[in-house]
């Protein structure tokens, strides 16, 4: 049995994840944290899944690297310096395996995959991320994400940036810019989570759209990072992608 501890157990989504961890046959709910909360209450835990702010979740990185704890962290908020940050601890303390997925949605992954694969056929190519109003950052982590994977295919293969004859805008009226990449966030009542990939050619358009409909739509990607973190084969992994093959 895998021996399972949430941070943010009282949020949305680890209302969810403690959930699906307890209708698992091959796990056991051990710890649950949130705000307040000591975090010794993990040390029986084999992994951490943390759903929990981009204020606090580096310190809770830390904590489980410090003390050997696996870590599955879905909280955004993860640019490249955090990232880093993380990979610093993981050198100085080795043991434990960090799995950051900016999206445990199985369509996203595909559709930051599929982007990727498309981007270098088009010759813009912009993104638009919608989500609840209570999401703390902007841009999502999965559009950072998104991004950051399409510009870095885009430059491999040459392709030159998108056009763009913008010469006088309102301030954030065309986005942020994620490494040449717009990226366009919007916080609506109503949302859960949902992202748009536009690509545009010579006559043609072609968008690549998830939609998650409901939480639980996170939870198969969740149980797949608890089964298969400890068996990565690097201290930190960024995404689902490699646990699906692709």
């Amino acid at each position: 049995m895998i021996k399972v501890g949430v941070l943010g157990a009282k949020g949305r989504m680890g209302t969810e994840v403690c959930r699906a961890v307890e209708g698992a046959d091959d796990m056991e709910l051990v710890a649950t944290v949130d705000d307040g909360d000591s975090l010794d209450v993990l040390k029986g835990a084999d992994v951490a899944v943390d759903f929990t702010h981009p204020g606090v979740v580096m310190d809770n990185v830390r904590w489980c690297v410090e003390h050997g704890v696996h870590a599955v962290v879905g909280t955004s908020g993860f640019d490249p310096s955090r990232t880093d940050q993380v990979r610093s601890w993981l050198a100085a303390t080795p043991g434990a395996k960090v799995l950051i997925a900016p999206n445990f949605g199985i369509g996203a992954v595909l559709m930051m995959d599929f982007a990727q694969r498309a981007a270098p056929f088009f010759e813009s190519v912009e993104i638009v991320e919608l989500h609840h109003p209570n999401k703390a950052d902007a841009p999502s982590g999965t559009a950072y994400r998104t991004a950051e994977l399409v510009a870095a295919v885009r430059a491999e293969k040459g392709v030159a940036p998108s056009p763009d004859a913008t010469v006088s805008e309102l301030d954030g009226a065309r986005g942020t810019d994620v490494e040449g990449v717009r990226v366009h966030a919007v916080r609506l009542s109503g949302a859960i989570a949902h992202q748009e990939v536009l690509l545009g050619g010579h006559g043609e358009l072609f968008s690549i759209r998830h939609d998650s409909m409901n939480r639980t739509s996170f939870m198969p990607g969740v149980l797949l990072g608890v089964r298969e973190v400890g068996g990565l084969p690097e201290p930190l992994t960024v995404g689902l992608e490699s646990l699906l093959g692709l």
